[in-house]
Protein backbone atom coordinates (compact mmCIF):
# COMPACT_ATOMS: atom_id res chain seq x y z
CA UNK A 1 0.00 0.00 0.00
CA UNK A 2 1.32 3.26 -0.81
CA UNK A 3 1.92 5.87 1.80
CA UNK A 4 -0.29 8.93 2.08
CA UNK A 5 0.79 11.96 0.87
CA UNK A 6 -0.22 15.67 1.82
CA UNK A 7 -2.11 15.88 -1.56
CA UNK A 8 -4.37 12.71 -0.63
CA UNK A 9 -5.45 14.69 2.24
CA UNK A 10 -5.82 18.60 1.63
CA UNK A 11 -8.67 20.68 -0.14
CA UNK A 12 -7.29 23.52 -1.57
CA UNK A 13 -9.94 26.02 -2.40
CA UNK A 14 -9.66 28.75 -4.96
CA UNK A 15 -10.08 32.52 -3.84
CA UNK A 16 -14.01 32.65 -5.13
CA UNK A 17 -15.12 29.06 -3.08
CA UNK A 18 -13.06 30.37 -0.11
CA UNK A 19 -14.80 34.29 -0.38
CA UNK A 20 -18.45 32.05 -0.53
CA UNK A 21 -17.31 30.04 2.97
CA UNK A 22 -18.83 32.00 5.39
CA UNK A 23 -16.62 32.49 8.91
CA UNK A 24 -17.97 29.73 10.58
CA UNK A 25 -16.96 27.36 7.99
CA UNK A 26 -13.46 28.66 7.13
CA UNK A 27 -12.39 28.37 11.42
CA UNK A 28 -13.50 24.66 10.29
CA UNK A 29 -11.21 24.91 7.37
CA UNK A 30 -8.41 25.85 9.55
CA UNK A 31 -9.27 23.61 12.51
CA UNK A 32 -9.34 20.08 10.27
CA UNK A 33 -6.36 21.18 8.03
CA UNK A 34 -4.28 21.39 11.36
CA UNK A 35 -4.82 18.91 12.70
CA UNK A 36 -4.30 16.77 9.65
CA UNK A 37 -1.12 18.63 9.25
CA UNK A 38 -0.28 17.43 12.70
CA UNK A 39 -1.22 13.50 12.10
CA UNK A 40 0.62 13.61 9.07
CA UNK A 41 3.74 14.74 10.83
CA UNK A 42 3.20 12.34 13.67
CA UNK A 43 3.76 9.38 10.83
CA UNK A 44 6.83 11.05 9.25
CA UNK A 45 5.56 13.39 6.71
CA UNK A 46 7.38 16.54 6.12
CA UNK A 47 4.56 18.45 3.95
CA UNK A 48 6.07 21.51 4.70
CA UNK A 49 9.34 20.39 2.46
CA UNK A 50 7.11 19.67 -0.53
CA UNK A 51 4.30 21.68 -0.57
CA UNK A 52 5.42 24.95 0.70
CA UNK A 53 3.01 26.41 -2.18
CA UNK A 54 -0.28 25.42 -0.32
CA UNK A 55 0.60 26.25 2.99
CA UNK A 56 1.46 29.72 2.07
CA UNK A 57 -1.75 30.17 0.48
CA UNK A 58 -3.56 28.73 3.42
CA UNK A 59 -1.54 30.81 5.69
CA UNK A 60 -2.04 34.14 3.71
CA UNK A 61 -5.80 33.34 4.16
CA UNK A 62 -5.75 33.18 7.56
CA UNK A 63 -3.93 36.25 7.94
CA UNK A 64 -6.71 37.73 5.63
CA UNK A 65 -9.47 36.18 7.75
CA UNK A 66 -7.74 37.65 10.76
CA UNK A 67 -7.72 41.30 9.32
CA UNK A 68 -11.30 40.81 8.48
CA UNK A 69 -12.10 40.56 12.31
CA UNK A 70 -9.76 43.23 13.41
CA UNK A 71 -10.03 45.22 10.71
CA UNK A 72 -6.60 45.86 9.92
CA UNK A 73 -5.34 47.16 6.80
CA UNK A 74 -2.29 47.47 6.46
CA UNK A 75 -1.54 48.67 2.77
CA UNK A 76 -2.22 52.32 2.08
CA UNK A 77 -1.88 54.02 -0.46
CA UNK A 78 0.65 56.94 0.02
CA UNK A 79 -0.88 59.79 -2.40
CA UNK A 80 -5.10 59.57 -1.09
CA UNK A 81 -4.39 57.86 2.08
CA UNK A 82 -6.67 54.94 1.37
CA UNK A 83 -5.97 51.59 2.64
CA UNK A 84 -6.63 47.89 2.02
CA UNK A 85 -6.77 44.63 3.76
CA UNK A 86 -4.84 42.72 0.59
CA UNK A 87 -1.75 44.40 -1.70
CA UNK A 88 -3.76 43.35 -4.72
CA UNK A 89 -6.69 44.97 -3.71
CA UNK A 90 -3.57 48.47 -3.29
CA UNK A 91 -2.61 47.39 -6.90
CA UNK A 92 -5.87 47.57 -8.26
CA UNK A 93 -6.74 50.29 -6.67
CA UNK A 94 -3.76 52.14 -8.00
CA UNK A 95 -4.79 51.47 -11.60
CA UNK A 96 -8.09 53.86 -11.02
CA UNK A 97 -5.75 56.77 -10.65
CA UNK A 98 -3.26 55.83 -12.99
CA UNK A 99 -6.67 54.89 -15.31
CA UNK A 100 -4.22 51.63 -16.10
CA UNK A 101 -6.42 48.65 -17.79
CA UNK A 102 -3.64 46.03 -18.75
CA UNK A 103 -5.98 43.23 -19.56
CA UNK A 104 -7.84 43.04 -22.56
CA UNK A 105 -10.44 40.94 -23.80
CA UNK A 106 -9.88 38.77 -26.90
CA UNK A 107 -13.20 39.12 -28.02
CA UNK A 108 -14.39 42.39 -27.84
CA UNK A 109 -11.52 44.21 -27.21
CA UNK A 110 -13.01 45.68 -23.69
CA UNK A 111 -10.00 46.92 -21.25
CA UNK A 112 -10.17 45.92 -17.19
CA UNK A 113 -8.14 46.71 -14.48
CA UNK A 114 -7.57 43.68 -13.24
CA UNK A 115 -7.36 39.79 -14.20
CA UNK A 116 -10.12 38.43 -11.93
CA UNK A 117 -12.23 41.26 -13.73
CA UNK A 118 -11.99 39.72 -17.13
CA UNK A 119 -12.34 36.29 -15.97
CA UNK A 120 -15.83 37.34 -15.10
CA UNK A 121 -15.88 39.42 -18.34
CA UNK A 122 -15.79 36.20 -20.69
CA UNK A 123 -18.30 34.69 -19.10
CA UNK A 124 -20.66 37.20 -20.17
CA UNK A 125 -19.81 35.79 -23.47
CA UNK A 126 -19.97 32.07 -22.55
CA UNK A 127 -23.15 32.78 -20.54
CA UNK A 128 -21.58 30.78 -17.73
CA UNK A 129 -22.77 31.52 -14.64
CA UNK A 130 -20.96 28.87 -11.77
CA UNK A 131 -22.49 30.87 -8.66
CA UNK A 132 -25.78 29.36 -7.88
CA UNK A 133 -28.36 30.46 -5.19
CA UNK A 134 -29.35 27.21 -3.04
CA UNK A 135 -32.52 28.60 -1.79
CA UNK A 136 -34.26 29.58 -5.21
CA UNK A 137 -31.80 27.90 -7.86
CA UNK A 138 -30.92 31.39 -9.67
CA UNK A 139 -27.16 31.38 -11.14
CA UNK A 140 -24.64 34.29 -11.02
CA UNK A 141 -21.29 35.26 -12.50
CA UNK A 142 -19.54 36.45 -9.59
CA UNK A 143 -19.57 35.14 -6.17
CA UNK A 144 -20.19 38.54 -4.79
CA UNK A 145 -23.16 38.84 -6.74
CA UNK A 146 -24.38 35.85 -5.02
CA UNK A 147 -23.45 37.19 -1.80
CA UNK A 148 -25.77 40.37 -2.51
CA UNK A 149 -28.38 38.08 -3.81
CA UNK A 150 -28.76 36.26 -0.67
CA UNK A 151 -29.68 38.60 0.92
CA UNK A 152 -32.86 39.54 -0.78
CA UNK A 153 -34.08 36.16 0.87
CA UNK A 154 -32.34 36.65 4.36
CA UNK A 155 -33.45 40.66 4.20
CA UNK A 156 -30.21 41.36 5.62
CA UNK A 157 -28.75 44.98 4.81
CA UNK A 158 -24.54 45.21 6.93
CA UNK A 159 -23.88 48.68 5.34
CA UNK A 160 -25.52 51.50 7.35
CA UNK A 161 -24.58 55.06 7.25
CA UNK A 162 -23.92 56.58 10.42
CA UNK A 163 -24.94 60.11 9.69
CA UNK A 164 -28.71 58.91 8.54
CA UNK A 165 -29.23 55.61 9.47
CA UNK A 166 -30.36 54.54 6.48
CA UNK A 167 -29.15 50.63 5.58
CA UNK A 168 -27.82 49.03 2.37
CA UNK A 169 -27.37 45.21 1.15
CA UNK A 170 -25.26 46.29 -1.28
CA UNK A 171 -21.78 48.30 -0.74
CA UNK A 172 -21.78 50.28 -3.65
CA UNK A 173 -25.26 51.78 -3.47
CA UNK A 174 -24.20 52.35 0.02
CA UNK A 175 -20.94 54.21 -1.18
CA UNK A 176 -23.19 56.07 -3.60
CA UNK A 177 -25.90 56.83 -0.88
CA UNK A 178 -22.67 58.93 1.11
CA UNK A 179 -21.95 61.15 -1.78
CA UNK A 180 -25.60 62.95 -1.07
CA UNK A 181 -24.10 64.13 2.03
CA UNK A 182 -20.76 64.39 1.27
CA UNK A 183 -21.71 66.34 -2.40
CA UNK A 184 -18.90 64.20 -3.86
CA UNK A 185 -18.92 64.02 -7.61
CA UNK A 186 -16.10 62.18 -8.99
CA UNK A 187 -17.04 61.69 -12.02
CA UNK A 188 -16.12 64.68 -14.15
CA UNK A 189 -17.06 65.09 -18.16
CA UNK A 190 -13.85 65.91 -20.19
CA UNK A 191 -15.70 67.92 -22.56
CA UNK A 192 -18.30 70.43 -20.73
CA UNK A 193 -16.66 69.33 -17.29
CA UNK A 194 -20.08 69.00 -15.42
CA UNK A 195 -19.26 66.63 -12.79
CA UNK A 196 -22.02 63.63 -11.49
CA UNK A 197 -22.15 61.00 -8.59
CA UNK A 198 -22.43 57.94 -10.13
CA UNK A 199 -20.04 56.75 -13.15
CA UNK A 200 -23.01 55.33 -14.94
CA UNK A 201 -24.68 59.07 -14.93
CA UNK A 202 -21.67 60.45 -16.56
CA UNK A 203 -21.63 57.39 -19.28
CA UNK A 204 -25.30 58.81 -20.19
CA UNK A 205 -24.21 62.16 -20.06
CA UNK A 206 -21.46 61.31 -22.64
CA UNK A 207 -24.20 60.43 -25.12
CA UNK A 208 -25.96 64.17 -25.18
CA UNK A 209 -22.79 65.28 -26.75
CA UNK A 210 -22.36 62.22 -29.11
CA UNK A 211 -26.15 61.73 -29.79
CA UNK A 212 -25.43 58.40 -29.61
CA UNK A 213 -28.82 56.23 -29.21
CA UNK A 214 -27.57 52.49 -29.21
CA UNK A 215 -30.64 51.15 -28.32
CA UNK A 216 -33.00 50.30 -30.54
CA UNK A 217 -37.07 49.01 -30.10
CA UNK A 218 -37.43 46.27 -32.61
CA UNK A 219 -41.54 46.89 -33.00
CA UNK A 220 -41.57 50.44 -33.69
CA UNK A 221 -37.66 51.45 -34.70
CA UNK A 222 -37.55 53.69 -32.02
CA UNK A 223 -33.83 54.20 -30.35
CA UNK A 224 -32.86 55.36 -26.80
CA UNK A 225 -29.58 56.72 -25.29
CA UNK A 226 -30.18 54.43 -22.08
CA UNK A 227 -31.37 50.51 -22.11
CA UNK A 228 -33.92 51.45 -19.23
CA UNK A 229 -35.35 54.35 -21.23
CA UNK A 230 -35.79 51.27 -24.34
CA UNK A 231 -37.53 49.06 -21.27
CA UNK A 232 -39.86 51.59 -20.42
CA UNK A 233 -40.86 52.63 -23.99
CA UNK A 234 -41.32 48.88 -24.67
CA UNK A 235 -44.42 48.72 -22.08
CA UNK A 236 -45.98 51.47 -24.09
CA UNK A 237 -46.66 48.52 -27.18
CA UNK A 238 -47.54 45.82 -24.10
CA UNK A 239 -49.32 47.99 -21.86
CA UNK A 240 -47.92 46.18 -18.69
CA UNK A 241 -48.07 48.38 -15.59
CA UNK A 242 -45.74 45.95 -13.26
CA UNK A 243 -45.64 48.36 -10.54
CA UNK A 244 -49.15 48.37 -8.51
CA UNK A 245 -49.99 50.81 -5.37
CA UNK A 246 -50.82 48.52 -2.19
CA UNK A 247 -53.34 51.53 -1.31
CA UNK A 248 -55.26 52.27 -3.86
CA UNK A 249 -54.70 49.78 -6.60
CA UNK A 250 -53.44 52.19 -9.27
CA UNK A 251 -50.44 50.34 -11.10
CA UNK A 252 -47.51 52.21 -13.19
CA UNK A 253 -45.04 51.19 -15.70
CA UNK A 254 -41.93 52.81 -13.64
CA UNK A 255 -41.30 51.89 -10.49
CA UNK A 256 -39.75 55.30 -10.06
CA UNK A 257 -43.64 56.70 -10.99
CA UNK A 258 -44.93 53.99 -8.04
CA UNK A 259 -43.01 55.99 -5.43
CA UNK A 260 -43.75 59.01 -5.93
CA UNK A 261 -47.42 58.36 -6.64
CA UNK A 262 -47.27 56.81 -2.74
CA UNK A 263 -46.35 60.07 -1.73
CA UNK A 264 -49.54 61.33 -2.47
CA UNK A 265 -51.08 59.40 -0.13
CA UNK A 266 -48.75 60.48 2.40
CA UNK A 267 -48.41 64.08 1.49
CA UNK A 268 -44.79 63.79 2.23
CA UNK A 269 -42.87 66.23 0.11
CA UNK A 270 -39.29 65.95 0.94
CA UNK A 271 -37.63 68.48 -1.35
CA UNK A 272 -37.96 71.86 -0.18
CA UNK A 273 -36.62 75.05 -2.15
CA UNK A 274 -33.77 76.64 0.15
CA UNK A 275 -34.74 80.06 -1.68
CA UNK A 276 -38.74 80.23 -1.12
CA UNK A 277 -39.49 77.22 1.11
CA UNK A 278 -41.71 75.91 -1.08
CA UNK A 279 -41.49 71.69 -0.96
CA UNK A 280 -41.76 69.56 -3.76
CA UNK A 281 -42.54 65.84 -3.88
CA UNK A 282 -40.05 65.08 -6.53
CA UNK A 283 -35.84 65.85 -6.83
CA UNK A 284 -36.54 66.74 -10.39
CA UNK A 285 -39.24 68.87 -9.53
CA UNK A 286 -37.60 70.76 -7.16
CA UNK A 287 -34.54 71.52 -9.83
CA UNK A 288 -36.83 72.88 -12.39
CA UNK A 289 -38.68 75.03 -9.56
CA UNK A 290 -34.89 76.63 -8.96
CA UNK A 291 -34.85 77.77 -12.34
CA UNK A 292 -37.72 79.86 -11.85
CA UNK A 293 -35.47 82.08 -9.45
CA UNK A 294 -32.43 81.75 -11.45
CA UNK A 295 -33.83 82.25 -14.95
CA UNK A 296 -32.23 79.15 -16.80
CA UNK A 297 -33.49 77.52 -19.85
CA UNK A 298 -30.55 74.98 -20.65
CA UNK A 299 -32.99 73.09 -23.15
CA UNK A 300 -32.41 74.67 -26.66
CA UNK A 301 -34.41 73.66 -29.62
CA UNK A 302 -31.76 73.17 -32.14
CA UNK A 303 -33.99 74.05 -34.93
CA UNK A 304 -35.41 77.33 -34.11
CA UNK A 305 -33.53 78.35 -30.92
CA UNK A 306 -35.90 78.28 -28.58
CA UNK A 307 -35.57 77.48 -24.67
CA UNK A 308 -37.21 75.84 -21.98
CA UNK A 309 -36.52 75.29 -18.20
CA UNK A 310 -37.47 71.85 -18.19
CA UNK A 311 -36.59 69.19 -20.72
CA UNK A 312 -40.41 67.57 -21.56
CA UNK A 313 -41.26 70.60 -22.52
CA UNK A 314 -38.32 70.66 -25.25
CA UNK A 315 -39.66 66.94 -26.31
CA UNK A 316 -43.11 68.09 -26.39
CA UNK A 317 -41.71 71.44 -28.14
CA UNK A 318 -40.11 69.65 -31.20
CA UNK A 319 -43.06 67.86 -32.15
CA UNK A 320 -44.14 70.74 -33.79
CA UNK A 321 -41.03 70.33 -35.74
CA UNK A 322 -41.43 66.76 -36.82
CA UNK A 323 -45.30 66.64 -36.59
CA UNK A 324 -44.60 63.33 -34.49
CA UNK A 325 -48.11 61.92 -32.29
CA UNK A 326 -47.00 59.39 -30.52
CA UNK A 327 -50.00 59.11 -27.97
CA UNK A 328 -52.71 57.33 -30.01
CA UNK A 329 -56.52 56.48 -29.24
CA UNK A 330 -57.22 52.70 -28.86
CA UNK A 331 -61.43 53.53 -29.65
CA UNK A 332 -60.86 55.83 -32.54
CA UNK A 333 -56.78 55.87 -33.73
CA UNK A 334 -57.40 59.60 -33.12
CA UNK A 335 -53.34 60.74 -32.10
CA UNK A 336 -51.71 63.16 -29.89
CA UNK A 337 -48.98 64.89 -30.00
CA UNK A 338 -48.99 65.24 -26.14
CA UNK A 339 -50.15 62.36 -23.34
CA UNK A 340 -52.53 64.81 -21.65
CA UNK A 341 -54.53 65.56 -25.00
CA UNK A 342 -54.59 62.21 -24.86
CA UNK A 343 -56.06 61.57 -21.76
CA UNK A 344 -58.68 64.80 -22.32
CA UNK A 345 -60.22 62.96 -26.11
CA UNK A 346 -60.66 59.81 -23.89
CA UNK A 347 -63.09 61.37 -21.82
CA UNK A 348 -65.39 62.26 -25.29
CA UNK A 349 -65.19 58.37 -25.35
CA UNK A 350 -66.15 57.75 -21.92
CA UNK A 351 -68.12 60.81 -21.11
CA UNK A 352 -65.94 61.20 -17.72
CA UNK A 353 -65.90 64.70 -15.72
CA UNK A 354 -63.62 64.16 -13.23
CA UNK A 355 -63.39 67.72 -12.04
CA UNK A 356 -65.59 69.47 -10.60
CA UNK A 357 -66.48 73.45 -8.94
CA UNK A 358 -66.69 73.38 -5.67
CA UNK A 359 -69.41 76.36 -5.41
CA UNK A 360 -71.97 75.59 -8.23
CA UNK A 361 -70.92 71.88 -8.73
CA UNK A 362 -70.17 72.08 -12.58
CA UNK A 363 -67.76 69.45 -13.78
CA UNK A 364 -65.37 68.92 -16.70
CA UNK A 365 -63.27 66.50 -18.42
CA UNK A 366 -59.72 69.23 -18.15
CA UNK A 367 -58.78 70.47 -15.00
CA UNK A 368 -57.33 73.82 -17.01
CA UNK A 369 -61.10 74.04 -17.95
CA UNK A 370 -62.44 74.19 -14.55
CA UNK A 371 -59.67 76.97 -13.39
CA UNK A 372 -61.14 78.90 -16.18
CA UNK A 373 -64.47 78.36 -14.85
CA UNK A 374 -63.63 79.41 -11.54
CA UNK A 375 -62.79 82.75 -12.70
CA UNK A 376 -66.42 83.44 -13.32
CA UNK A 377 -67.08 83.12 -9.67
CA UNK A 378 -63.84 85.15 -8.42
CA UNK A 379 -63.98 87.58 -11.19
CA UNK A 380 -60.59 87.36 -11.70
CA UNK A 381 -58.53 88.30 -15.08
CA UNK A 382 -55.42 87.44 -14.86
CA UNK A 383 -54.36 88.10 -18.83
CA UNK A 384 -53.75 91.94 -19.38
CA UNK A 385 -53.04 93.99 -22.62
CA UNK A 386 -49.55 95.48 -22.42
CA UNK A 387 -51.05 98.48 -24.87
CA UNK A 388 -54.27 99.53 -23.22
CA UNK A 389 -54.59 97.74 -20.27
CA UNK A 390 -58.03 96.11 -20.16
CA UNK A 391 -57.94 92.52 -19.01
CA UNK A 392 -59.29 89.10 -19.98
CA UNK A 393 -60.12 85.61 -17.94
CA UNK A 394 -58.66 83.57 -20.79
CA UNK A 395 -55.89 83.71 -22.66
CA UNK A 396 -57.02 83.59 -25.80
CA UNK A 397 -59.05 86.13 -25.29
CA UNK A 398 -56.08 88.50 -24.88
CA UNK A 399 -54.55 87.03 -28.12
CA UNK A 400 -57.75 87.54 -29.76
CA UNK A 401 -58.18 91.63 -28.35
CA UNK A 402 -54.31 91.95 -29.44
CA UNK A 403 -55.28 91.81 -33.05
CA UNK A 404 -57.23 94.87 -32.81
CA UNK A 405 -54.51 96.87 -32.08
CA UNK A 406 -52.84 95.20 -34.93
CA UNK A 407 -55.26 96.52 -37.28
CA UNK A 408 -55.57 99.82 -36.30
CA UNK A 409 -52.07 100.45 -36.79
CA UNK A 410 -51.29 102.51 -40.05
Amino acid sequence: MDAVTYDDVHMNFTEEEWDLLDSSQKRLYEEVMLETYQNLTDIGYNWQDHHIEEHCQSSRRHERHERSHIGEKPYERNQCGKAFERYNHLQIHKRTHTRQKPYECNQCGKVLSCHRSLQYHKRTHTGEKTCECNQCGKAFIRPTQLQTHKRTHSGEKPYECNQCGKAFAVQYNFQKHKRIHTGEKPYQCNQCDKAFSQNCSLQYHKRTHTGEKPYECNQCGKAFAFQSSLQYHKRKHTGEKPYQCNQCGKAFAHHSSLQYHKIKHTGEKPCECTQCGKAFARPNELQNHKRTHTGEKPHECNQCGKAFAVQYNLQKHKRIHTGEKPYQCNQCDKAFSQKSNLQYHKRTHTGEKPYECNQCGKAFTAHCSLQIHKRMHTGEKPYQCNQCGKTFVHHTSLQYHKRIHFRKKP
